[in-house]
């Protein structure tokens, strides 16, 4: 049991040789944990076929399910997949940043987005995955075939940020080229114009698609707990700043707070599911969030 929990843990995951291996263990580590608090009742199933039903064509039964079983099954392809799901993800400059003791935002969102890919794909949902920083950089259309995942997942592994934030922007453009409603998954800082996001986020609304945004922060870009002198260094800008980092503190967090309510008062006002994560949380309630939000949609 413990040795399945510990990957879900960050700093554990980030140690792993490869995008594959991490998805897999965290999903495995999670649904190990699901009959813990606060997910007792909460199960996952993973289906490769259904019964067969009057109706259904006699060359897709599964010949071997049948001699082990002694019943009809039918093989699902990946034109019967339940959902159709994007996943968009923030590969701008300011994902980059990481405080001691933490792994980038950027490895984090990652480790988040195979880890559901691989759940979606377990599940014969569609998935898809899209990469952006000022526009979008990488599209791969939703598909439910394992083959495909380890395309994905190939892309994630190879991952490298750049360039401003163009959040807003990127999300407009992705929008306009989703041709069949599903479910939108957005992993970012969301450090962009907040307003702009959210009409942005919106836009999918409009178009019938259910949202989840995940939004990834460090832990200390929330608490601004720095030491005594500090030079601060935009990772977009290059711009540097010295500062005594307590003198800004408590005007700081007041900031965060009003930034990080606007967001989850205007989601929760257009039906999107919002989920604040930092670099420190077990991966456990971004999945768990996907499939409580799978679960209602269905």
């Amino acid at each position: 049991m413990q040795d399945a929990l510990r990957y879900l843990q960050p700093n554990v995951v980030a140690q792993l040789a490869n995008m594959e291996l991490r998805a897999r263990l965290v999903v495995e580590g999670f649904i190990t944990g699901l009959h813990k608090s606060p997910y007792h009742g909460f199960s996952v199933e993973f289906t490769e076929h259904r019964p067969y039903m009057p109706g259904d064509e006699i060359k897709h039964i599964d010949w071997k399910a049948y001699g082990k079983t002694d019943r009809y099954y039918i093989k699902e392809f990946e034109e019967e997949t339940n959902l159709k799901s994007y996943i968009i993800l923030d590969a701008s400059s300011s994902m980059e940043y990481c405080s001691p003791g933490q792994i980038r935002k950027i490895e984090y969102a990652s480790y988040v987005a195979a880890a559901l890919g691989y759940l979606m794909v377990e599940q014969r949902d569609a998935v898809g995955l899209t990469v952006y920083d000022e526009q979008v950089r990488t599209m791969l259309p939703p598909r439910a075939a394992k083959l495909y995942l380890q395309q994905l997942l190939r892309e994630l592994e190879n991952l490298k940020t750049g360039n401003k934030t163009g959040t807003a922007t990127a999300l407009h453009q992705v929008a306009e080229r989703i041709k069949r409603r599903g479910l939108v998954v957005v992993l970012s800082d969301l450090f962009d114009n907040p307003r702009e996001v959210v009409t942005a986020l919106k836009h999918f609304r409009h178009k019938g698609n259910e949202v989840i945004v995940m939004q990834v922060l460090d832990p200390i870009e929330r608490s601004f707990a720095f030491g005594a002198d500090a030079i601060f260094r935009d990772l977009e800008t290059k711009e540097e700043l010295l500062t005594q980092p307590w003198h800004i503190q408590k005007a700081y967090r007041e900031s965060m707070r009003e930034f990080l309510e606007f967001y989850k008062r205007e989601c929760r006002e257009n039906a999107i599911d919002y989920v604040l994560l930092d670099t420190a949380t077990p991966f456990d309630k971004a999945l768990f969030e996907y499939l409580n939000k799978r679960k209602r949609i269905h």
